[in-house]
């Protein structure tokens, strides 16, 4: 009798039709939308909404075809997720462009999405073991550094609404380069932790109920705290300097498990943001606006004012529960509507329970990236994985929280919804890291699929 041969068992197939239904039930939520939207302004069918199913379905496609392939034990339910935000980023650009919001356009942002799908699929295809980031340490550190520093070099930095964030490329036009930093110091942090983290979870000092780090130990905190507050100051970028230190905090925490870091990284960046806005004037006009915002003078003023949070926030009222319906609001009432707040322009026409369906697929996006991050096998991924859904949920509060004026106001866009190529860019990529670790993390060992491969050949 000749023995059976053992071939590698794929990912049930079960599975991999049930993330197809999910990204075609996600792209049928879209259309509806966008149905929706077209029925409310004009009482028809929007003449491109077939073209824009079509390629939306059709880039979906290609991204799950690749992961299929590349990447097949990854999380089934990270794609869809990211399809459906993405999905309804591009029904609300729509909307904005219907109702002749400045700069809106669903083609441009249709085209990015394309990009973006094309850069996850490059980033799957090519980094087909992640660890090998880690050997990448530094170099990624400076890449991040230098990217950030870019909008300040001249011929090259772009200033924009009174922020140095912007750098102009011939061909391409305006990019963030920040956005692409914070990925590269992700990567950065998490192999700078990995190699130091027995050092920095030694205790020093206790204080009350909190052990303390060593002093000696205080030094890679206060270098990036001093860095956050140069692009504060110098870019005039409250929103990337508080995430790039949350994040590096949050590593921190998740590397030594001392609260004690936590306690004190807050302490030193709300300390040097209060030092910072009694010196600095644009940065006290940020703490200004978000302590008053209905002040009749800060309303009017032209550079910095309150008028484009405020009428945020009236939107949001408007909105109510069960909002105004799509395409029934007044959304280019609101400044900035395409990029910064484009969370209240969504507001007003879903209501609360549209945002907090919203920030519920947010949230499920980041669980995934955190189940990975515990389901990882070495450090390494640990920390990248957690860091990576970290950014993500950190991005969302700054953003949620600086609109609903929870907290000073940034600069920073709701990942994957707002007009623009940077940000959308870089969170495919985030999420194409997040997957490939996602694949290696359910991936079983070579011994359980050789053993699962011999049951099916004696089940036959």
């Amino acid at each position: 009798m000749s023995t059976p041969s053992v071939e590698p068992v794929p990912l049930p197939a079960k599975r991999r039709l049930a993330q197809l239904a999910m990204l075609a039930f996600a792209v049928v939520i879209v259309m509806f939308a966008y149905a929706n939207v077209g029925l409310a302004i004009d009482k028809q069918i929007p003449s491109g909404m077939l073209t824009y199913g079509l390629s939306l379905g059709g880039f979906m496609l290609a991204a799950y075809l690749v992961l299929a392939r590349f990447a097949p034990w990854a999380d089934p339910l990270i794609l869809p997720l990211v399809t459906l935000v993405n999905g309804l980023g591009l029904v609300m650009i729509y909307r904005l462009e219907q109702s002749k919001a400045f700069g809106a356009s669903a083609n441009t942002q249709l085209l990015w999405t394309a990009v973006g799908v094309v850069l996850f699929s490059v980033t799957l295809i090519v980094l087909r073991d992640h660890r090998a980031l880690q050997r990448l340490t530094y170099t990624a550190g400076a890449i991040g550094l230098f990217l950030l520093i870019s909008p300040l070099l001249p011929l090259l930095g772009k200033s924009e609404n009174g922020a140095n964030i912007w750098i102009q490329i011939p061909g391409v036009g305006q990019l963030q380069p920040a956005e692409f930093a914070k990925l590269a110091l992700i990567v950065f942090f998490a192999g700078y932790l990995v190699a130091k983290r027995d050092v920095l979870a030694l205790a020093g000092r206790r204080l009350l109920f909190i052990d303390l780090p060593r002093a000696r130990d205080l030094g890679p905190i206060l270098i990036v705290w001093g860095f956050s507050l140069g692009v504060l100051i110098l870019q005039k970028d409250l929103g990337s300097s508080l995430l790039i230190f949350g994040t590096f905090i949050a590593m921190l925490y998740i590397a030594t498990q001392r609260t004690s870091w936590v306690l004190i990284g807050i302490l030193l960046f709300v300390g040097g943001a209060i030092l910072a806005g009694m010196v600095f004037d644009h940065v006290y006009a940020r703490f200004e606006v978000y302590l008053n915002p209905e002040d009749p003078k800060l309303f009017e003023r032209e550079l910095g004012g309150s008028a484009q949070l405020m009428q945020g926030l009236f939107a949001m009222a408007t909105g109510g529960i069960l909002g105004t319906g799509l395409g029934q609001g007044h959304p280019k009432q609101i400044p900035l509507a395409i990029s910064d707040f484009i969370f209240p322009a969504t507001g007003e026409e879903l209501g609360l329970t549209g945002l907090m369906a919203l920030l519920m697929v947010y949230a499920l996006i980041v669980q995934r990236g955190l189940r990975t991050s515990i389901a990882a096998r070495d450090p390494f991924s640990k920390l990248l994985a957690g860091g990576l859904s970290f950014i993500l949920a950190w991005q969302v509060f700054i953003i949620v929280g600086g609109v609903t004026n929870l907290i000073p106001l940034t600069g920073l866009v709701t990942p994957f919804m707002s007009q623009g190529g940077s940000a959308l860019l870089a969170n495919w990529i985030l999420i194409a890291l997040l997957v490939r670790m996602s694949d290696a993390a359910r991936k079983p060992p070579p011994q359980a699929i050789q053993d699962e491969g011999m049951t099916q050949v004696f089940q036959r």
